[in-house]
């Protein structure tokens, strides 16, 4: 098995699991790979107020998970894209090799080592 194949490997393993991991809070756009929060499914039209609040943190804890979720969802896929087309573990910023170690740590790192740090300047 090639480097890349075994790469391929975990990340569809890993999307797969993320992507079951996200249908449980959100809903992905027919129109976009862009996912989005459901609130939980209770009726709140005779709910007292702590059952509309409880309701509402809940909620606003579904998005936020929602938001790490997908950077990483994104993160897989770019991942996946690049070894179609080439360039998995090639640096987006210095365009040098990422580290076999931080590969076998994240597969889907944008950056190598040095360029961690401005791995969040990356445009999703």
């Amino acid at each position: 098995m090639t480097k890349n194949a075994k790469f391929k490997t975990i990340l569809e393993t890993e999307l797969a699991s993320l992507t079951t991991e996200l249908k449980t809070i959100a809903k992905r756009s027919p129109n976009s790979d862009d996912w989005v929060a459901v609130p939980v499914a209770e009726d709140l039209k005779t709910a007292d107020d702590n059952v509309e609040a409880d309701a509402v943190e809940e909620w606003n804890e579904r998005r936020a998970s929602l938001a790490q979720l997908e950077i990483r969802y994104r993160n897989i896929k770019r991942a996946l894209e690049k070894i179609a087309n080439g360039t998995f573990g090639i640096c987006e910023i210095s365009g040098e090799p990422i580290e076999i170690e931080r590969l076998n740590t994240n597969p889907a790192a944008r950056t190598n080592l040095a360029n961690i740090d401005r791995e969040r300047e990356l445009v999703m």
